[in-house]
């Protein structure tokens, strides 16, 4: 009676163990993830490292603008004065100012490219690490997902396929004939010889 009945309303299958714990008890799946959530940490760390020194950098390019507006107002505020108490000689030796002012605007000029190339390889930089972090997040989510269905050989050859399909798309990319740094560049260059300009008319105004 007892067998029959069995026979008649068999017991339900054992429901699988749940991923994380297939993972748990798998010691290549186990070591896997902790590696990939190790290594997601460091690229977390060196993502928020990036950003602190992305951010220093674009301070200095915004206080380098204001050290270039302030040092020309104060050059032709200065100069005006001069050009005031004696007209003669300070339009014929105009050379001398005229000099200083387009080597200091240079400078300046020289600093501010130097550190937008600083930012835009930053940029690289950071853009990259958060690349990498999603898509090793991605693979986190899939092993977590699958447990010990995760085949690990497929899903880590599919995680290098994507970066080197990633890097070379990138490597493919039409370079932009022009930039907003290079409209800044050009800005900046036309203001200096614009101030250049306006210090000459300024000495030999009253002449």
């Amino acid at each position: 009676m007892t067998d029959s009945w069995r026979e008649a309303n068999p017991t339900p299958s054992t429901k699988p163990p749940h991923p994380l714990q297939q993972i748990a008890e798998n010691a290549a799946h186990k070591l896997l993830l902790k590696q990939w959530l190790k290594e997601t940490e460091l690229i977390g760390r060196r993502a928020e490292a990036k950003q602190s020194r992305l951010d220093a950098v674009r301070r200095e390019i915004a206080h380098l603008y204001c050290v270039f507006f302030v040092f020309h107002a104060t050059v032709l505020l200065i100069l005006f004065s001069a050009a005031a108490l004696n007209p003669t000689a300070s339009c014929r030796r105009s050379w001398l100012p005229c000099l200083s002012s387009l080597l200091g605007s240079m400078a300046i000029v020289w600093a501010i490219r130097y550190k937008t190339d600083s930012e835009a390889h930053l940029e690289k930089q950071l853009e990259r690490e958060m690349e990498d972090e999603l898509l090793l997040g991605k693979c986190v989510a899939e092993l977590k997902k699958k447990g010990k269905e995760f085949d690990l050989l497929k899903e880590v050859d599919d995680l290098r396929r994507a970066k080197s399909l990633r890097l070379g798309a990138k490597g493919t990319e039409l370079v932009k004939k022009w930039s907003k740094r290079d409209f800044v560049l050009m800005f900046f260059f036309a203001a200096s010889c614009g101030v250049l300009g306006l210090t000459r008319f300024v000495l030999c105004s009253n002449y």
